[in-house]
């Protein structure tokens, strides 16, 4: 285990909350610093240290975490302002000059309590387009169609995805009041729709992102683009889906589909 530096500490500011309609409040707590230690280090060692800068005995914080290590998208929170994965947030980069490091839940979503929040409304949204690929069973069915190796390269970016919500945490158009899918549901529906045998299912998904918090929605402001993790490009996709969407609803309007 790595030591602690000689004397050395971080504080750290945590937005507390015990839960949904429960008044929020702010608790600082000391955190002896360690190299290359990153923020979900500081709140285990908080966890297991429950006392606040001021000595007063609380509860451990709550947050949500899995992999720690930036794929499963779980420890996504606000730092110092921005939204982004707490497990790649490294304590050397947030705190040059002990400056105190300051964590929030994100806004978006539901609160759970504290730094943990309800993410299901992304993975819903995402159930809505059908982003995934349609098998007729689970049993053998031989290899699928070949991907040409352009393809390959166009579609990888889009599928590093971790369904953090980031993007739509920084978005200004994604709301609790309204349906907006935001970009990574966007971006998947274009994963999909370029893979061989996920493209079956592209005239759906388009017109589920031709409704209500659909494509339309989308006000590109970019910010989504900003805080991607993954360096996704997110704005490509959107712009992709609408020219596929406007496309689709043309040759719906002369088939008589519309």
């Amino acid at each position: 285990m790595t030591q602690p530096d000689s004397g050395a500490t971080v504080t750290i500011r945590i937005q507390r909350q015990d839960g949904p309609g429960k008044p929020a409040r702010w608790e600082e707590f000391t955190v002896p610093r360690r190299a290359n230690m990153n923020i979900i280090s500081c709140l285990q060692y908080i966890a297991a240290n429950p006392v606040t800068l001021d000595g007063k005995p609380t509860t451990p914080p709550v947050w949500d975490s899995g992999c720690l290590e930036e794929v499963c998208g779980a420890c996504t929170m606000i730092i110092n302002g921005k939204v982004r994965q707490s497990c790649s947030a490294l304590v050397s980069e947030l705190s040059k000059e002990n400056d105190p490091i300051t964590l929030q839940p994100m806004t978006k979503f539901p609160l759970v309590r504290d730094l943990w929040v309800d993410r299901s409304r992304l993975f819903n949204d995402l159930k809505r387009v059908k982003a995934w690929v349609p098998i007729d069973g689970t049993y053998d069915l031989g290899p699928g169609p070949t991907m040409p190796q352009k393809l390959q390269e166009e579609r990888y970016p889009l599928s590093r995805c971790i369904s953090c919500g980031c993007c739509l945490e920084a978005c200004p158009q994604y709301t609790v009041a309204n349906h907006f899918v935001g970009a990574a549901v966007i971006s998947q529906a274009q994963l999909f729709n370029n893979h061989p045998t996920g493209a079956a299912l592209k005239d759906e998904r388009l017109e589920e992102l031709m409704g209500e918090g659909g494509v339309g929605d989308c006000g590109k402001s970019g910010n989504c683009v900003q805080v991607c993790p993954k360096e996704i490009p997110l704005l490509e996709s959107i712009a992709a889906i609408q020219r596929q969407a406007t496309v689709y609803s043309i040759k719906s309007f002369f088939s008589g589909k519309k």
